[in-house]
Parts: C-alpha cells; sequence; structure tokens
C-alpha cells in the first residue's frame, strides 16, 4: 500500500534552502555554531515547521530536540529519524541539516498521504554534532549514556560552559535524556567522500562506520638561533615532525581502505629565526578492518621511534581516542536496500568514514544510515554541494525504509 508514496523533492528542496539562510556565508555555505544566535534561529524554524506538520516537540536536558508524529499504538516505541542543524564556522548549507529536514519531509509526505504508522515517528535534531567550539556529537553521546550529563555541562566554550550557553539560546530542555525506549534510528547524511559521485550512484546503503585511533604526538629537541646553528647538530622538531606527516601518508597508502591524517600541527617557539624545539601534532587513524587498524598503529610506533632517533628527538606519542568498528543493524540496513531496488534508485553498500551522531546511537539502539552524493566528495567546506533529484532520492528510499520500520510491531534485538 505505500508502493506509491513519493516524498515533495521541491518542498525538501526549499526548506534547505530556508534553512540555509540562517547563517549564510559570502561563499555560499553556513556559519551555525552551537550556542549561538544563528543555533537558535535555526531550532526557533525547525519547531516552526514541526509545529505546521502537527508535530509535537520536546527539548531535552542538553538541548536534544524530538518532534513526534503520533502512530495507531501509542505504546509502541517510536522511530527516531533525524541528524543536526549545527555546522562548521565555514560549513556546507547540507551536512546534518539534510537529515534534519529529510526526516520533516517524510512526516509531512505522510500527512499528505493520510497515512499513519503503527509506531510513533520522531524527528531529531542533535546538540552540537559538528564540535566546532568543543568535542564531537556531544548530544547524542549524552542521551546515550557514554557522556554524564553534568560533565557535558562543565564542557568549556569560547563564552562559558555548555550549560551556560545552551541556557543563552533557550534551549536548556527539562525532559530526562532517553526517557522512553526508541524502536529504531535512521540518519540521513550526504557522503562527505567521493564515492558515490565516482560510481553514479544515487544512495550509499551504510553498513557501519570505520574503526578509529586517535594520537597526539610531541617532539622534543632544542631551540637555537637559524644562523649560527650548523645542520649537523641540529635537532629540529619540526624536521622530525614533517617526517612524521610522511611517515602516516605511507602508512595509510600501504593497504587499500586505510585513512591517515594530521589535522594539528603546532610548532613552537614559532618564530622566523628559531629552530624549533617542541612541535605538537595530531594523527587519526581510520579503517574499517579493526586488525589492520592496530598494525596500523604498531606501524606507526616504529616510524615514530626510528625518526626520533634519527633525528637526536625525545618524543611522547599518546593514544587519545579508540573507537571501535560500529556495525548498523542488518534489519534496518535490508530495509534500506530494499527501499533502493523496490524504487530502482542505483545504490551500492558503503561504510561511513566519518563520525555521525548514528554511530553513539548503534551502540545501545538498532540503527542504520542513508548516504547521498556530494559534489566532488566536498564537506567542511562552503563549497559542498547536492543535486535536488539526489535530494529527493535519498529521502523517497528514507521515507520507505522509515515506513517499513515504523510499521513493525515487533522490537529488534541491538547487533552484537
Amino acid at each position: 500500500m505505500y508502493d506509491n508514496v513519493r516524498i515533495n523533492g521541491g518542498r525538501l528542496w526549499d526548506s534547505l534552502m530556508e534553512m540555509a539562510e540562517i547563517g549564510a556565508t559570502p561563499k555560499g555555505g553556513v556559519n551555525r555554531i552551537s550556542f549561538t544566535e544563528e543555533d537558535r534561529k535555526s531550532r526557533g524554524l525547525f519547531t516552526t515547521w514541526c509545529k505546521a506538520a502537527g508535530l509535537s516537540v520536546t527539548v531535552d536536558k542538553f538541548g536534544n530536540m524530538f518532534a513526534r508524529r503520533p502512530g495507531r499504538s501509542p505504546e509502541l516505541a517510536p522511530v527516531m529519524v533525524g541528524s543536526h542543524l549545527d555546522s562548521q564556522p565555514t560549513g556546507g548549507k547540507f551536512d546534518g541539516a539534510y537529515g534534519v529536514l529529510a526526516g520533516l519531509e517524510i512526516v509531512r509526505c505522510l500527512n499528505d498521504a493520510g497515512i499513519e504508522t503503527e509506531r510513533p515517528i520522531e524527528v531529531v535534531n542533535w546538540t552540537n554534532e559538528e564540535g566546532a567550539i568543543l568535542k564531537p556529537m556531544i548530544g547524542s553521546e549524552v542521551f546515550t549514556g557514554a557522556l554524564a550529563l553534568e560533565d557535558a555541562y562543565a564542557m568549556t566554550t569560547p563564552t562559558g560552559t555548555a550549560e551556560s550557553g545552551l541556557d543563552d539560546i533557550g534551549y536548556k530542555g527539562d525532559v530526562a535524556l532517553w526517557s522512553y525506549p526508541v524502536h529504531s534510528y535512521f540518519e540521513a547524511h550526504i557522503e562527505q567522500g567521493p564515492i558515490l559521485e565516482d560510481e553514479g550512484l544515487r544512495v550509499g546503503v551504510v553498513t557501519g562506520a570505520f574503526a578509529q585511533r586517535w594520537f597526539t604526538l610531541k617532539f622534543e629537541g632544542l631551540e637555537a638561533h637559524a644562523g649560527p646553528t650548523p645542520m649537523a647538530i641540529r635537532r629540529d622538531a619540526l624536521v622530525g615532525a614533517a617526517h612524521a606527516v610522511i611517515a602516516v601518508r605511507e602508512i595509510a597508502s600501504r593497504v587499500d581502505g586505510r585513512r591517515g591524517t594530521v589535522g594539528c600541527l603546532n610548532p613552537y617557539p614559532s618564530s622566523p629565526n628559531v629552530i624549533p624545539g617542541t612541535v605538537d601534532m595530531t594523527i587519526d587513524f581510520r579503517h574499517d578492518d579493526e586488525e589492520d587498524l592496530i598494525r596500523m598503529t604498531e606501524e606507526l610506533a616504529e616510524a615514530v621511534e626510528a625518526i626520533a632517533k634519527d633525528n637526536n628527538l625525545d618524543y611522547e606519542l599518546t593514544p587519545t581516542v579508540h573507537i571501535s568498528r560500529i556495525p548498523f543493524h542488518e534489519t534496518l540496513v535490508g530495509h534500506v536496500r530494499k527501499a533502493a531496488e523496490d524504487l530502482e534508485i542505483p545504490h551500492c553498500d558503503i561504510v561511513s568514514g566519518a563520525g555521525h551522531d548514528a554511530c553513539h546511537m548503534a551502540k545501545v539502539i538498532p540503527t542504520t544510515m542513508v548516504f547521498i552524493p556530494c559534489e566532488d566528495g566536498i564537506s567542511h567546506n562552503e563549497a559542498e554541494n547536492i543535486t535536488s533529484d539526489d535530494s529527493e532520492a535519498g529521502c523517497n528510499v528514507l521515507c520507505h525504509a522509515v515506513i517499513a520500520a515504523a510499521n513493525m510491531t515487533q522490537d529488534l534485538e541491538l547487533s552484537s
């Protein structure tokens, strides 16, 4: 009975464009950092649209927003679908916002068609996914219990704390975190990579997310004058760091599917005529294969030790983050795959290389994601772009998968 259900692609696109006016940047992106006036405005517009669609909106104690469409059986746990409205300082119009507004378009579509699902459907806007001023994905991390609410409140921002930031924008809610059962969670997102576009595909059926290991690395040498100090006796920490950057690239390039990034590199004292005595840097390793990720870290340790020895440096290599590979729920992945097949939309299975709120949710609630292509794989950039047709195709797949889950009367067991 749902075969002919289709979302209104023009309405979805118009909503994306109107939301993009909030925090619009001169280069066509958005700046909607959490706890800012732009964050408040985007939440207000989302609330207005949700209420116009007949949804009840609640806000939990960390500002996560839930807009509920009732189901035929109110005693059944809801299906959640959403993402985030906050952005990077020079972010794109679609990262996060697409998932929230695709969820809203689904309930608008169901309203238009007069369709009632067995389970309630809740459209979610998570607080501070991007982590532009705090660490990322705090809203879903707090919601799932992985981070204590009081610890999240105490995190500092440039203007105060996360708690005071929520107070400032009026979105420190009073609903307890995860105060009722949740059946499943869906998140639609731009791919943030080039695979779908390169393959000419319109939808990614996301089966899980990469394992990740992050490190900080400090090289310590000796600050000295750039002129009088001979090359042979220098203890240049920045030279060590340069070799480490190349080593990270080489390690990541040895096996297909590996990822390796040095995102931060800070030499001290950072003066034009002083040999750097200290360099602090970060290393981000990712892979779909947990065992190979361990091998990457072993290769890194060997490389750093050799670099330090060759350049007469001391070093500290410190693990900071370890995220295991996250599998998404087979039943929900199957709903997405079947929807793409039924709608005859070109698709493939894909693994997420980026972190998303879905990664926290998947640890405690059956979860999956839907990807759509983004132009040239560019994201976290004002040039980020998608097509209206892909936006519509992805949302139609999401819609059919959400309907399938929302009409399930049985609960799902969490994937092991």
